[in-house]
């Protein structure tokens, strides 16, 4: 049968013998000199033999402790090594960040380098799904979600919406009639989200009467497709500006007019009704939030003001 190690007496000894001292031994050990009397004395029978001989100026190993005692002393310092890689464990946080590909590659990611800053104790993990994350089944601490805000006994706040412009390839702007006013956009094919919607609100909002030429043309499930096919010059595409704005630098689009909108939808932060009781959730929260309104500011500093009737 196994014996349990008597690790309060080994400590004592490795103390002992670097010290050689009963008295440093216990200021280090922050006990009583007779604690370590009697720790020595334990483990001496244990072992049976005298690890210390007594001198007039202290203690000095034996032949035996000093076998011991160098191979005792690597032992403990590599276990204070541990114990101190657990506390630094410990004292990181770690969070779990769910958002859809498009919000994530675009928005997201090009500005965590700010939170890390921030907060280097903290490690981001981000998981980039379409799907609806379950917050607990799935272990998110938040969820960037774009809709309507609508997520039953969670905690919702509103992030933004996001700033639509029409896009196209320069190719087909190029080849077909000029695009001076919304209602120009008409006379090219239009390119939709799944939902159909955003050309019509943007047009109703810019002056343009109801047209049917506002629902045709192809719809996509992902916003990215959508760039995809407004640069393979398949149409005007209404999209967010901060996921275009990389295409549009590099001239594979043009925004063709200056008339930024919000969309229907809007990105919400959502979490469970207790994780804001963390340091690390308030923290990715306020931050994530700070992010956004620099965002609305930077689209919207030479656009004019939005009606409340337009907001979700």
């Amino acid at each position: 049968m196994a014996t349990s190690l008597p690790y309060l007496a080994l400590r004592t000894f490795v103390e002992v013998g670097q010290h050689g001292s009963i008295k440093a031994a216990a200021q280090a050990l922050s006990v009583t000199s007779g604690a370590v009397s009697q720790q020595i004395r334990l483990l001496e029978d244990r072992v049976g033999m005298a690890l210390f001989t007594r001198e007039r100026s202290g203690l000095r190993l034996t032949e035996a402790g000093a076998g011991v005692h160098p191979a005792l002393l690597e032992a403990f310092e590599r276990i204070q090594e541990t114990l101190l890689s657990l506390e630094q464990i410990k004292a990181r946080q770690t969070l779990t960040v769910s958002t859809v590909a498009t919000f994530a590659a675009s928005w997201l990611v090009p500005r965590l380098g700010r939170f890390n800053l921030r907060y280097p104790h903290i490690e981001v993990r981000v998981e980039a799904t379409s799907n609806v994350a379950d917050l607990r089944r799935d272990r998110v601490d938040v969820a960037l979600r774009h809709g309507l805000g609508v997520y039953p006994n969670l905690q919702v706040t509103r992030l933004m919406a996001p700033v639509l412009v029409p896009v196209a390839s320069p190719a087909l702007v190029a080849a077909s009639s000029a695009i001076a006013q919304p209602q120009d956009c008409l006379d090219y094919p239009l390119l939709h989200d799944s939902e159909r919607a955003d050309w019509s609100l943007w047009l109703t909002a810019h002056g343009v009467a109801k047209d049917p030429r506002a629902e045709r043309g192809s719809a996509f499930e992902d916003d990215f497709l959508l760039i995809r096919a407004a640069e393979a010059g398949q149409g005007l595409a209404l999209v967010p500006v901060e996921y275009a704005r990389e295409e549009i630098a590099a001239g594979r689009l043009v925004q063709v007019l200056d008339k930024p909108w919000p969309a229907r939808f809007a990105y919400y932060v959502v979490t469970r009704a207790d994780a804001m009781q963390r340091d690390e959730v308030k923290a990715f929260v306020e931050w994530v939030m700070e992010e956004a309104q620099g965002t609305l500011r930077s689209c919207f500093a030479n656009s004019p003001a939005i009606p409340a009737s337009s907001q979700v």
